[in-house]
C-alpha cells in the first residue's frame, strides 16, 4: 500500500481513533482518499520521528502538516543521495553504496550511515519526493551492498551465538541484515533463518544450534500490538537461559516489553550489548 504502513494497523487505527476513514467499493475493499494517503504518509514519518499513535492521529490535517515541519527533515542532509535515486540508475546508485562502504568501513556504515540514508529516504517518501517502489528498490540495494560484505567477514566462531530471524507477518528483513553484519563483525556465531519463521520452529531451531540469544527484528509496518503479543509468547515458551532480543521501529514503540525481553533502540545499542561480557547470560 502507497502509505507504507500494514492494513492491520490501518483498521485498529479506524476503531481506536477514527482515522483513516475509507470508503468502500462495490466489492466491499477499503479505498483511502488521496488527502487520507498523503495525512497517512505524514502520520507514518512522524511515528518514524518517536511520537506515538494518540499523539498524530487526532490532529487536524492543518495541525498534522505543521507538525511535520516541526520535525527534522533527513531528506535535506542527503540531497544528493536523493537526486542519485531519482535517475533510477542502479549500477550509479549500487556503486555509490560500495564506495560509502569501503570510505567509512562496515562498522560505521551499519551504525550510522546506512540508517541515516533509510532516514533521508523514507523522509523523502514522506514529503511526497520519493515513491514507493524507488524507496523498495532502495532498500533493496542497501541489502545486497550488505550482503556482499558480509560474505567477505569470516564466520564467527565466538559468543553468543545468535538465531536471526522474524516472526510471520513480517516479511522486512534489511533491519536484520544490519544487526547480522554487526554481529558479524563482533565475531558472534550467526544462524540466519530468514523471514517469518513460525513460532515452533523458532524454539525447535533456537534448540538445534543451542542459541545463547534469539534475535528478531519488526519493521514500521508492523502493528506494535502483534509485536507485543509474539514477544510475550515466545518468551514464555523460550528457555530462561536464551535471551531475547528485538529491534526496529515497531519495537521501539513498545513502552512496557514482557520481562526477559530486551529492546534495543539501534545499531549502536547492539553493538554495545554484544561486546558486553555478560551479553549471554539471562536478564
Amino acid at each position: 500500500m502507497e502509505t507504507g504502513i500494514a492494513k492491520d494497523t490501518l483498521r485498529v487505527w479506524e476503531r481506536r481513533y477514527g482515522f483513516p476513514q475509507p470508503v468502500r467499493n462495490l466489492r466491499g475493499e477499503r479505498l483511502y482518499p488521496a488527502q487520507q494517503v498523503v495525512q497517512l504518509r505524514q502520520v507514518r514519518r512522524l511515528l518514524d520521528q518517536g511520537l506515538r499513535p494518540g499523539q498524530v492521529l487526532t490532529l487536524s490535517a492543518e495541525a498534522l502538516a505543521q507538525a511535520l515541519e516541526r520535525q527534522p527533515a533527513a531528506s535535506e542532509s542527503e540531497p544528493a543521495l536523493i537526486a542519485l535515486l531519482k535517475r533510477h540508475d542502479e549500477d550509479a546508485l549500487r556503486h555509490e553504496l560500495r564506495a560509502r562502504l569501503l570510505r567509512e568501513g562496515l562498522g560505521p556504515f551499519v551504525t550510522h550511515t546506512a540508517p541515516a540514508m533509510l532516514a533521508a529516504v523514507g523522509d523523502g517518501w514522506a514529503r511526497g519526493e520519493v515513491e514507493v517502489f524507488e524507496e523498495h528498490h532502495f532498500s533493496a540495494q542497501i541489502d545486497s551492498v550488505l550482503r556482499e560484505a558480509i560474505m567477505q567477514l569470516p564466520a564467527g566462531r565466538g559468543s553468543p551465538r545468535v538465531l536471526l530471524t522474524t516472526l510471520p507477518g513480517e516479511p522486512h528483513t534489511l533491519g536484520l541484515s544490519l544487526a547480522l553484519a554487526l554481529m558479524r563483525l563482533e565475531g558472534a556465531a550467526c544462524i540466519w533463518l530468514g523471514a517469518q519463521t513460525p513460532e515452533s520452529q523458532i524454539l525447535a531451531g533456537a534448540h538445534a544450534f543451542r542459541a545463547d540469544v534469539v534475535a528478531l527484528s519488526f519493521s514500521e509496518y508492523v502493528d506494535p500490538g502483534a509485536v507485543r503479543r509474539g514477544l510475550s509468547q515466545l518468551r514464555l515458551r523460550l528457555p530462561p537461559a536464551t535471551e531475547l532480543w528485538c529491534g526496529g521501529r515497531a519495537a521501539a514503540r513498545i513502552k512496557r516489553p514482557a520481562p526477559g525481553v530486551s529492546v534495543l533502540a539501534d545499531m549502536e545499542q547492539l553493538a554495545r550489548r554484544l561486546r558486553d561480557p555478560i551479553a549471554t547470560r539471562a536478564d
